[in-house]
């Protein structure tokens, strides 16, 4: 009977997905920033590929302008396999940089393998604090995602399963845009170091958060309580898997204990993934790529499976 039971519960946590067979190990991090700057120096920590060639089966749409504001033309580019012609499950990447900066092909490293998966993916931009204050890029990021729901027959995408990815800023704007606007009916989001709660002394003191909002904080506490994501948190709230690193100097990891713990005292879903002595943008190092890369993808096909 054990052994029945055993071989049951294998059974069903591969059909799910979630078997830990070939499930990567939490990577070994550093002591400090320092000794990580140092083996990096040295050659010892390998990073990622960030640019190589679009695979053949791939096909790219590439600038594809989904709104005209000031005018300025905001662009998204969307990839999937050549083959694709059924309703396919999205997930949009929202790129980090502050607010101030980035670009749409900076996910690039996760864009082409996921597409490869068999999903689309698609990679916005949105307006930055020198050309506009909050709430102006959750707007941008909102209307793309309603723009590529609106375009769903032309580019094979199956509205009701889309999920959203983002680092640093981009999973600030991502959990914001799902969380505080469930008519976008996201099915999930994946939040790589993104800050959650900008009244925090730390976040609201920061240059780069007092630049988005446009005002310190003493002068405008309310609209940084509403531009935080945990402000928005309850029961009915989209998955979030978020990464971490405790070694981040830009967000601390508090932020996501935060988060994480909001999430599941409000009886939503938090899959939590806090990685010791590892920095900001972590995931360009090869061994915390290959382990996020292993945890999203299983928390795709459980929230947007492509069957």
């Amino acid at each position: 009977m054990k052994k029945i039971l055993i071989i049951t519960l294998l059974t069903i946590s591969s059909i799910a997905g979630y078997s830990q067979e070939n499930a990567p190990e939490k990577p070994n991090g550093y002591f400090s920033n320092i000794t990580l700057k140092i083996s990096y120096a040295l050659g010892r920590l390998k990073l990622i590929e960030t640019d190589f060639p679009l695979p053949e089966n791939i096909k790219e749409y590439k600038d594809l302008t989904y709104k005209t504001i000031d005018t300025t033309n905001l662009k998204l580019d969307i990839y999937q396999k050549q083959d694709i012609s059924e309703p396919t499950p999205l997930i949009i990447f929202i790129h980090g940089g502050a607010w101030k900066k980035g670009d749409k092909h900076d996910y690039w490293p996760y864009l082409i393998p996921f597409a490869e998966k068999g999903y689309i993916t698609a990679t916005i931009q949105y307006r930055f604090t020198d050309v506009a204050k909050y709430p102006a890029q959750l707007d941008d990021v909102t209307g793309a995602i309603n723009w590529l729901k609106d375009h769903a027959n032309e580019y094979h995408i199956d509205k009701n399963k889309i999920v959203l990815v983002g680092g640093s800023a981009g999973g600030h704007l991502a959990m914001m845009a799902a969380y505080s606007d469930p008519s976008l009916k996201i099915k999930g989001i994946v939040n790589l170091y993104g800050p959650s709660d900008l009244t925090t002394a730390y976040a609201s003191e920061a240059e780069s958060v007092i630049k988005l909002i446009g005002k310190p904080y003493k002068e405008a506490p309310e609209q940084y309580k509403n531009a935080s994501p945990v402000t928005y948190i309850n029961k009915d709230i989209p998955p979030t898997l978020t990464f971490q690193g405790t070694l981040d100097e830009l967000v601390p990891y508090k932020q996501s204990d935060n988060l994480d713990k909001k999430i599941r005292e409000a009886g939503a879903i938090s899959h939590y993934h806090k990685l010791k002595g590892w920095p900001h943008t972590m995931d360009m190092s090869v061994k915390v790529n290959k382990y996020c890369m292993y945890y999203m993808n299983e928390f795709f096909e459980k929230y947007i499976p492509k069957n």
